[in-house]
């Protein structure tokens, strides 16, 4: 009998507003007091960041919007930059359609930000840009829904990161140089950021798995690159790949500034994951390398298919961290000369036209670093 009154009890997810609101928010006074003040304070933020928005003079993201998305990339090759954005998008709109899941997150938001783009009042090419951006990614979804073709998605989207930095580089066929120095705004920041993940993400497992080894060299080496680099500042990891690395290269050999800031990311972000990847490694029970051992799987097997997937999987939240982490520390890079987002919100700042405008300027750029970082989470 006393089963009853459980079994006729109404499930959490049928309670009313009402009893909601009073379970979470008003349960006691000192909650009700709490729920007041934090209403108080949500409301006072809300009205005066929308004063600032109505009251705010926009003209300088508009007039300087071609800086902040590419910096001095030519203007004449900037149809490159948009051609890259629309494979990018045309294969997360097959991505959504493939996979669902995650990808369809990030297609219905990317979808929703270039709609919202479309809306605000820039010229009616750019605005066509956008409109088309949504239609790529209709496009790709409506052919990935017809041609279930995983595989060769999956070929694309590993050779689109080198497909598209060799056609905004340039340098093969008809398609004119344009030099890594001319790149900036967001456009750096991203290709700093990307290139970045994409590169030091295998190094760092890599270093994780040699301080695990059984070599007294490989593990010698791993712990020793390891400490002396995250003892290391990032700054001054950036200003060595500047003045060092060049040092090393032939005779006659120079090396773009961006290519020498990429490495400094690279060595030092690294060092980081390979921490990261090593406390995922120890996290994995010795009875799954020894079920797999019994089994007959050798030792890269073992590490490959069985380890390593658990590993990562395990330190997934402080891998986007990390990651999260880099893409805000490129702004760095403007010590050495380099225009990214944050240098192109600075050299705007500095306009004769614009020297009031320091509030607009940062809130835009902080506005476009939260979107992508939040993103990644």
């Amino acid at each position: 009998m006393s089963a009853i009154p459980n079994i006729l009890k109404p499930p959490a997810s049928s309670i009313g507003v009402v009893a909601w609101l009073k379970k979470n928010l008003f349960s006691s006074w000192a909650n009700s007091l709490l729920t007041l003040f934090a209403l108080w304070l949500i409301y006072n933020f809300a009205i005066g960041l929308w004063g600032f928005v109505a009251s705010a003079n926009w003209n300088v993201i508009t007039v300087n919007l071609r800086l902040f998305l590419i910096g001095r990339y030519t203007l004449e090759q900037a149809w490159r930059v948009q051609a890259s954005i629309a494979l990018l998008s045309f294969l997360i709109g097959a991505s959504w359609r493939m996979y669902g899941g995650i990808m369809q997150q990030v297609g219905i938001a990317i979808t929703a930000l270039f709609a919202f783009l479309a809306l605000l009042p820039f010229e009616n090419n750019s605005r066509f840009y956008l409109v088309g951006i949504v239609g790529l990614l209709a496009a790709g979804f409506g052919i990935a829904h017809v041609v279930r073709a995983r595989r060769g998605l999956i070929a694309l989207w590993l050779i689109s990161p080198i497909a598209i930095s060799i056609f905004l580089y340039g340098g093969v066929g008809s398609l004119a140089i344009v030099a890594t120095d001319l790149w900036g705004g967001l456009l750096l920041t991203l290709v700093l950021a990307m290139a970045g993940i994409l590169l030091s993400f295998p190094l760092g497992v890599l270093l994780a798995v040699g301080r695990q080894s059984s070599y007294p060299v490989i593990k010698g080496f791993s712990i020793l690159y390891i400490e002396i680099i995250r003892g290391v500042p990032l700054v001054t990891l950036i200003f060595s790949a500047q003045i060092i690395l060049p040092i090393f290269l032939p005779e006659g050999v120079t090396v773009e500034r961006v290519i020498r800031a990429l490495v400094g990311f690279i060595v030092f972000t690294s060092a980081y994951l390979a921490e990261t990847v090593r406390g995922g490694l120890q996290g994995v029970g010795r009875g799954q390398a020894e079920a797999a051992r019994a089994l007959g799987l050798n030792g890269f097997q073992i590490l490959w298919l069985i380890v390593l997937p658990q590993a990562l999987r395990n330190v997934i939240p402080a891998i986007v961290g990390q990651f999260i982490s880099l893409f805000k520390d490129t702004s760095l890079v403007a010590i050495v000369g380099l225009l990214d987002l944050a240098g192109i919100a600075n050299s705007v700042i500095a306009q004769q036209q614009f020297l009031g405008a320091q509030t607009e300027v940062l809130f835009f750029i902080a506005a476009v670093y939260f979107v992508f970082c939040f993103a990644m989470t």
